[in-house]
């Protein structure tokens, strides 16, 4: 239609709405929800990039695999590792600022072979150590005492 039948104009428009109060009722909900979602988003606590790593490591200690990796330096608290999955080859770092606790603590024992779990969508996401895990190998026991001769 063109707004105009048989010689008279169609009322189009606010007057349609005189009445019945759903529309303008659906309209208020939409506003006072957009205006709820835009507070929520402007005054939400974000986490810190401290959290942000942290979740990260527990993501990849959950879901993650298992693989061989090599510990190429120890730098502070940077970890230089390498390992390679399905023939690519990573070399990476890790910030272990934060879970320093459960490094061991000679520089040289930290250098050599390690387990280095994955993300297998996005092997080069890994970690070495995080709070509940570590790739470290545990030292070699000591050799046993022979019983002494009574």
């Amino acid at each position: 239609m063109d707004g105009v039948t048989a010689g008279r104009a169609v009322s189009v428009g606010l007057d349609a709405l005189r009445g019945n109060p759903w529309p303008v009722g659906i309209l208020a909900g939409v506003v006072a929800i957009a205006g709820g979602v835009a507070v929520y988003l402007r005054f939400r606590r974000r986490p810190t990039p401290e959290e942000v790593e942290r979740q990260r490591r527990v993501l990849i200690h959950t879901t993650g695999k298992i693989g061989d990796g090599e510990v190429l330096d120890l730098d502070g608290v940077n970890l230089l590792y390498s390992y390679s999955v399905a023939g690519v080859g990573y070399t990476v770092s890790q910030d272990i600022s934060a879970v320093l606790a459960r490094v061991p603590g000679e520089r040289m024992s930290v250098l050599g072979p390690v387990l280095v779990k994955f993300l297998p969508r996005n092997p080069a996401n890994s970690i070495v150590v995080c709070e509940d895990w570590t790739g470290f190998r545990r030292p070699p026991l000591p050799p046993p005492v022979p019983p002494r001769a009574a």
